[in-house]
């Protein structure tokens, strides 16, 4: 069971070749204040030795300094790092430490107990493979152990451990023991745990947590330990739909230009079909590349690069998906939501959402119910404070691609950000797209929007009439063409979508802006269909550019530049 470190001193390449193919299981430790959270896993450090000499110096100095333990070892002062979390016997903020053994390799989060700092326990689960939820045995089963395992529910940590621990003093009741796991299983029956393991110890003296305890003849499971090293934890996401949230678009030199980020859920492969969501433009894989190695095969949680055979649109915050199996896309969500903030949490006012790599303008529309974490009842409610968890209504100033929580963590998760001071104050699961989910594959419309703009006799277009040019002039002359034609203001709601509507319907789109036209609307818009006008110092006379989607004119009287616009445009056959 021991950290093979006698391994590192004679065969450092053995011991790296034999670490590397470990497992690794991510788990955390929750409960309420004082059960003990911090000396499991202080037991755990000490008892897989992997603490250096001078580490256990400072333990027994510190032991004797401040400890609890009458001059034994108080592992706790391993783990609570903080001055505040020594003074007062409490964790406050979360504390992840590794330790390995000869059969897995382990992270663990040391996650608050008071209510004050729950929170810091959710951002400890987030990343959790497995619970160990502790108990005192001499208190049972408090309003934190229902807190902190409705919330492992909720993000989705499916294996529980509940350690009922401190049972050296109930005199290692069995009746204590059978009691508080009645009372777990039956609350745990409530919120849809069901993988549970009890396992009775004692953290300080030992009992259970590596070995059995000689104290406990009655309990016929394993200990703390064995059990940890052998629960399966092999997750299916390798085989749920590819998902691969762009982190940056990686341009090394001209010839190059890959997308990458970490593969958060599927299996890809060159010749793949794929698909950029939100935009719905797809494409075929045609590398994966891993540092500067070519792949055949990349799997969730590898960071790689893909590059696409064609030249479309991709950048940070978009999602590349399997084509055949797309995630969601929406604007409005059915969410949990966990509020983290000291002030309180108001609807209408306007967040930052992010969403894997995608950070998005959000508001909370409406607070369906709060959830009381001890009686699991729901209530009617308006907000939410500290703490609390409700069900809540999101719209979202942009299109989102998403999964529901339950399929994908990566692509269904989110925090809310406040603008002003741009902390974390709630974090949440999407459930759903309120409205009818929509993936803005244009080439399933294409037969329609050309029937539409051949009635009318002409081309769909956007023009986005930047800053200085007259917008309501240039709807103006092209109406006095014969054009159908509509004025949009750029800051209307859910842009891109709006416009594609229009232009699916064969009109000429001018779009009233003083700014540059943003690369999520030009992302949303089929290729060939969309001119950005802009004023050039530089332009000796109105002109498009290599790829016609830019026109450069000199700044001028209004109509003396829409004229310019609309001859250019003519002149290149983009408003037949």
């Amino acid at each position: 069971m021991a950290h093979v470190s006698d391994l590192i001193a004679q065969d450092i390449e053995a011991y790296l070749r034999q670490h590397e193919h470990k497992s690794l299981l991510r788990f955390i430790t929750c409960g309420s204040v004082d059960d003990g959270k911090s000396t499991l896993i202080g037991r755990l450090l000490y008892e897989s030795k992997m603490l250096f000499e001078d580490q256990l110096a400072a333990l027994e100095a510190d032991s004797k300094k401040v400890g609890t333990q009458g001059g034994d070892l108080d592992f706790a002062l391993l783990v609570d790092g903080l001055a505040a979390e020594r003074e007062q016997g409490i964790t406050i903020d979360v504390a992840y430490r590794f330790f390995s053994t000869d059969r897995r390799k382990f992270i663990v989060a040391d996650t608050p107990g008071h209510e004050q700092y729950t929170r810091n326990m959710v951002t400890g689960a987030s990343t959790a493979d497995l619970a160990i939820i502790l108990v005192d045995a001499r208190h049972g089963v408090q309003t934190q152990t229902r807190r902190h395992s409705f919330l492992v529910s909720l993000i989705g940590i499916k294996r529980v451990v509940v350690a009922i621990n401190k049972m050296d003093l109930v005199g290692y009741s069995k009746d204590v023991y059978e009691r508080i796991e009645k009372d777990y299983r039956e609350f745990a029956a409530q919120i849809g745990l069901s993988d549970i393991l009890c396992i009775p110890m004692s953290a300080l003296k030992g009992d259970n947590i590596i070995e059995k305890s000689a104290a406990t003849p009655w309990y016929a499971g394993p200990a703390l330990m064995d059990h940890l090293e052998t629960v399966q934890i092999e997750d299916d996401l390798q085989a749920r739909p590819f998902r691969l949230p762009v982190q940056w678009v990686n341009r090394p030199n001209l010839d190059f230009r890959g997308f990458s980020g970490q593969i958060a859920s599927g299996t890809v492969r060159p010749g793949d079909r794929v698909r950029v969501q939100p935009s719905g433009r797809d494409t075929t894989v045609e590398r994966i590349v891993l540092s500067t190695q070519d792949m055949k095969e990349a799997v969730a949680g590898q960071s790689v690069t893909v590059t696409f055979a064609d030249e479309i649109d991709c950048s940070r915050g978009d999602v590349i998906v399997a084509a055949d199996t797309p995630a969601l896309i929406g604007d409005s969500f059915d969410a949990t939501l966990v509020w983290m903030s000291d002030e309180a949490m108001a609807t209408g006012r306007s967040y930052l959402m992010k969403c894997a790599t995608r950070t998005v303008g959000a508001t909370v529309n409406a607070v369906e119910h709060r959830v009381n974490v001890n009686t699991l009842e729901r209530s009617p409610a308006t907000a939410l404070g500290l703490n609390e968890i409700g069900r809540v209504s999101l719209l979202t100033d942009r299109l989102l691609a998403f999964d529901a929580y339950e399929s994908v963590r990566d692509t269904g998760s989110f925090i809310l950000i406040d603008r002003l001071t741009n902390n974390t104050v709630g974090a949440g699961l999407l459930h759903a797209a309120r409205s009818r989910p929509r993936d803005l594959s244009w080439t399933r419309l294409e037969a329609g929007r050309a029937a539409r703009a051949a009635l009318k006799q002409q081309s769909p277009l956007l023009l986005w009439a930047g800053e200085g040019i007259a917008a309501d002039k240039l709807e103006q002359k092209l109406m006095s063409l014969g054009r159908h034609t509509i004025t949009l203001p750029a800051a209307t709601a859910d842009l891109p979508r709006i416009a594609g509507i229009l232009l699916d319907a064969g009109l000429v789109v001018v779009i009233d802006a003083d700014s540059a036209q943003p690369d999520s609307l030009v992302a949303a818009l089929p290729a060939g269909e969309h001119v950005e006008l802009k004023i050039d110092a530089a332009a000796a006379q109105a002109a498009l550019d290599a790829s016609g989607t830019r026109l450069a004119l000199a700044a001028g009287a209004a109509e003396e530049m829409v004229e310019q616009i609309v001859e250019t445009l003519r002149r290149a056959g983009r408003l037949s």
